[in-house]
């Protein structure tokens, strides 16, 4: 049997953190011991939507019990701007010097500090806020439209004919659809620490999915060069984007309040401010004109994203593009024209969420071939698969998309195939038509939807990484990066690679807490590239230590590198052999270096935006599943009873982590698509800010079978580390076939299109039910 280390890439292995987790003995920001003299910010916020806010009076907050500073933007000795791309987002927009103007309910006013978070709550009650020219606030995509109230302006992306395609098409259909956002729910709310050093310096604990970007942001707050502040992050209990940009406030909050008052500060919200005052995925207004052949082909299409951004840009440009990146999903469109506006309106700025616009653009098509399969009495797979992008290896001059980039690496199809037949789609639909005709409340439905997801930050100086690894004389590993443990099993995947660069034992090697004084200048978690970037960045710190210990070894033991050769745990010299921990020492007696960084940046892409055209992704993920749910025609309510899925990893890191990722994302896509909805009343005040009003999944709502696979065929073609495939955010996407699947239940109710729009809320489900019988 071929000898080999104990946590080499491609093993299944358990989250490094596992144990800690589920025993509370894992640190998170909020876990950090207090220093002594801690004190507790709380963020005041406005009350109104859109109106003028006059000087505010802080004086009886100052004046209040345990209050040891308060301030407003006036306070702030930099700049006033916690906005992440274009400085267009105060951070606090009240000022005790000035008048100001606030933009939605729950904005950030001013700061106060006391010794505890129920004093500085209590005091921010004490002050004078007077609000003047209160005027109806923009809420709804329609309200933005019917205003004029956007972003700059609209953004196309095409390629073809589309007036003359649709013009000469046999079919055509039309339509809108409404897609809801989604809040993050992270367990872990948001929330900072930070502690005063000497000079300028600051040392920032926070929850936060991008430390550099915090870092500037913190510094830009403070007046500072960023090199006085550091940004420390071990783990954060889930982000899903939503702790990209929206971390940042909190960081800012308590580093302000530390350098003022020279004490230590932390800044935590509870879970209704943190609902409140942070984005949430963008919502999605969808209208579109396609037209087909008789048997379904799509032969040109037009559509339009209304995308509503909130009060401020955040990254909602980037977003609204991979939703336009997208809006083609695994489907050829001969003719294209996708138009994107970003409309402004008088409530919170979303920001990132898992998927990252890409959900959106992919449900839309997705109900575009449905509505299609529905025109011309067609299996909705039958359609889908007629309209795939060509396959890999079947080149037939149908593979470029919208943005003119060529579908390379297609195996959609390949993996449909595979997931029809180990699913029983075929059987399980027809059983599912005899169920129907028989049962006049109960309805059921199955759909099977594919996922092709582009991976890259679409924003291209984002794709690069940084690493620094350590080997000790012992023959220890420390190794440290710029990703974010967020749950989703980065540390220990990164350490993998690591011990198979050295071929050591995983227990050989430390991982530690991303800081912005170790590895500077570093992406963000986002964008499903954690593994890929930063993988590949500590490959190649271990792989630069490596070849020096092989030329010390040549250099001293009269050998050539093809005598030398890393076995586990142990090096072969020629005809001798010597453990790993004496080559280390051997190596430091000698004066070897032992420690070097990594670098990493995404070969091949680029993206012209003005033009509209490149490579923005490097590859493209893809999966696919079949959903399977039942439907009370009586009261809408719906339940989703059997999952299958085989989602392509390429060469799996970790498959044990993988096929977490697939379930947890699956459930999170169907979560967003079916039951959770985002409320706000006539004044702009979020209705659904807790558990309580806001519904996420439980173990329950998961379907009761759940058949996950991992592609066993996958291999991405391109020079990835390990030839593996990213996970953290195509998966989601695979939830799209659990809300094709209610629609097909309810179609089972009339003649006539569903027409569903997401979430399909019980509410939601039951008008549709009632136009269609009616």
């Amino acid at each position: 049997m071929t000898e080999t280390i104990r946590g080499a890439v491609h093993a299944a292995l358990g989250h490094d953190s596992a144990v800690k987790h589920v025993t509370g003995a894992a640190p998170y920001t909020d876990d950090i011991p207090e220093p002594a003299g801690m004190l507790h910010v709380y963020v005041a916020m406005s009350d109104k939507a859109r109106a003028q806010i006059a000087p505010v009076d802080l004086a009886p907050v100052r004046a209040a019990p345990g209050v040891l500073w308060a301030g407003a933007a006036d306070a702030i000795p930099g700049e006033n701007n916690t906005g992440p791309v274009v400085h267009d987002e105060p951070m606090l927009a009240a000022s005790e010097t000035a008048p100001g103007t606030v933009h939605f309910v729950g904005q950030p006013l001013f700061l106060v500090a006391a010794d505890t978070l129920a004093g500085a709550r209590a005091a921010a009650r004490l002050a004078i806020v007077d609000y003047s020219d209160e005027a109806p606030p923009i809420l709804t995509v329609d309200d933005a439209v019917a205003e004029g109230s956007f972003f700059g302006t609209p953004y196309r992306m095409a390629r073809g004919d589309v007036d003359q395609s649709l013009s000469a098409a046999p079919r055509r259909v039309s339509g809108r659809m409404e897609i809801g956002g989604q809040e993050q729910f992270y367990l872990e709310g948001q929330n900072a620490m930070a502690i005063p050093g000497e000079d300028a310096d600051v040392h920032v604990y926070s929850s936060n999915q991008h430390p550099s970007e915090c870092q500037l942001i913190v510094a830009g707050v403070l007046g500072v060069p960023a090199h006085s502040v550091t940004v420390e992050v071990r783990r954060i209990g889930g982000g899903f984007g939503g702790k990209e940009t929206q971390g940042n406030l909190m960081a800012a909050a308590a580093a302000l309040v530390a350098k003022a008052t020279g004490r230590p500060a932390k800044c935590r919200f509870d879970r209704d401010q943190d609902m409140i005052v942070t984005g949430k995925r963008h919502e999605l207004t969808l209208e579109y004109d396609v037209g087909f052949d008789d048997q379904g082909r799509i032969e040109g299409m037009r559509v339009t994203h209304y995308v509503r951004c909130g009060w401020s840009t955040d990254l909602s440009h980037a977003i609204s593009d991979r939703a336009m990146f997208h809006a083609d999903n695994c489907y050829y469109l001969p003719a294209a024209e996708i138009t994107s506006y970003r409309c402004r309106t008088n409530t919170v700025s979303n920001t990132a969420f898992r998927g990252f616009g890409g959900p959106q653009g992919m449900l839309g098509i997705e109900r575009i071939v449905d509505h299609i399969a529905h025109a011309v009495g067609r299996d909705p797979l039958t359609v889908r698969r007629l309209n795939f992008y060509d396959p890999m290896d079947r080149p037939a001059g149908r593979s470029t998309t919208p943005f003119h980039m060529e579908v390379e690496d297609n195996v959609i199809d390949q993996i449909v195939d595979e997931l029809a037949e180990t699913s029983d789609y075929a059987a399980r639909r027809a059983a599912i038509a005899d169920f129907n005709t028989t049962s006049p409340v109960l309805k059921k439905g199955i759909a099977l939807t594919p996922v092709r997801f582009g991976i890259s930050f679409t924003t291209t100086h984002l794709n690069q990484a940084g690493a620094l690894v350590h080997l000790y004389q012992d023959g220890s590993v420390m190794l440290n990066h710029g990703g974010i443990e967020m749950g989703q099993g980065l540390f220990i995947k990164v350490a993998q690679v690591a011990a198979s660069t050295f071929n050591i034992d995983l227990d050989r090697i430390k991982i530690t807490g991303t800081r912005t004084d170790k590895v500077p200048n570093t992406s963000a978690t986002a964008a499903s590239s954690g593994s890929d970037l930063n993988g590949m960045a500590v490959e190649a710190a271990c792989a630069e230590i490596r070849a020096r210990l092989v030329r010390h070894l040549c250099e001293t033991r009269n050998v050539t590198e093809a005598e030398i050769a890393f076995l586990p745990n142990r090096v072969q010299v020629g005809a001798t052999e010597m453990s790993f921990d004496a080559l280390a020492k051997d190596a430091y007696l000698a004066r070897v270096p032992l420690s070097a960084t990594g670098f990493y940046a995404t070969p091949k892409i680029s993206w012209d935006r003005a033009a509209g055209r490149g490579r923005p992704f490097y590859y493209f993920a893809y999966g696919a599943a079949v959903t399977e749910a039942l439907v009370d025609t009586l009261t809408g309510e719906n339940r989703l009873l059997r999952v299958d899925i085989v989602h392509d990893v390429g060469k799996s890191l970790n498959p044990a982590i993988d096929l977490g990722q697939i379930e947890g994302g699956y459930v999170q896509g169907a979560g967003w698509l079916t039951m959770e909805e985002l409320w706000w009343d006539a004044n702009g005040r979020l209705g659904t800010h807790a558990p309580s009003t806001y519904k996420i999944p439980c173990a329950s709502d998961r379907p009761d079978v759940m058949n996950i696979q991992l592609w066993a065929k996958g291999m991405n073609r391109e020079l990835t580390i390990k030839r593996s495939k990213a996970v953290g955010e195509p998966p989601l996407m695979l939830g799209i076939s659990a809300h094709q699947a209610i629609s097909h239940a309810i179609g089972g109710c009339g003649p006539d299109y569903p027409a569903l729009d997401a979430p399909a809320t019980p509410e939601r489900v039951l008008a549709a039910i009632t136009r269609l019988r009616q």
